[in-house]
């Protein structure tokens, strides 16, 4: 896996992401052939204050990806270890708990993850960062969660970013017919989760 994600080829990746919010431009990502995974930046001023309603849609093997979340910007803040804490469960987005819906299964980690709709949370840290899929999707951040509710947990390590990414982004990547990642970019970091339809 780690060796598909340093040649990320566009094999069968349908990918859009877009915010929901008229004003804003329309956000789209790709996969490229580039050593690593590379979040877009905008190329023009972000001005809007607020996050941003978006989603991304994308395809792993035969398995459509679909991902609903509140994109904040940095907004000339201190992100990590100021506006999200190190080492503690954060909803990855705002609002609401950002939302992975599946129309099959696949395999994260080794573990078969069925078809149906999880709220992602990550656990960031300075050298390591959690992964976590729950049952508990339809929640306000991180208010109610509850690791009993876990479907699994994945530690990656983070990337540092070339550029900014002022808005927070996720991306689904295609990088083989059964294989790719889902990327979470924001300021200088970005982390990838490796998802497989290879049963």
């Amino acid at each position: 896996m780690a060796d598909a994600l340093a040649s990320v080829a566009a094999v069968s990746c349908n990918n859009t992401s877009q915010p929901r919010d008229e004003t804003q431009a329309k956000l789209t990502t790709k996969a490229d052939d580039k050593e690593q995974i590379s979040a877009s930046t905008e190329s023009q001023p972000d001005t809007i204050k607020k996050s941003i309603a978006s989603e991304t849609n994308g395809k792993i093997g035969k398995a459509n990806v679909q991902i609903t979340y509140h994109s904040p910007g940095v907004k000339n803040r201190t992100i990590w270890g100021g506006l999200v804490a190190f080492d503690q469960v954060w909803v990855t987005g705002a609002h609401k708990a950002t939302a992975v819906k599946l129309d099959k299964a696949v395999k994260i980690d080794g573990k078969e993850v069925v078809a149906g709709t999880y709220a992602l949370f990550t656990i960031p840290g300075r050298e390591e960062w959690t992964i976590i899929l729950n049952k508990d999707y339809e929640q306000h951040l991180a208010d109610d969660y509850d690791q009993k509710k876990d479907v699994l947990r994945v530690k990656v390590k983070p990337k540092t970013l070339d550029q900014h990414q002022e808005r927070l982004k996720y991306e689904i990547h295609a990088t083989t017919t059964e294989e790719g990642a889902i990327t979470i970019s924001w300021e200088k970091v970005q982390v990838f989760l490796p998802v497989s339809t290879n049963f």
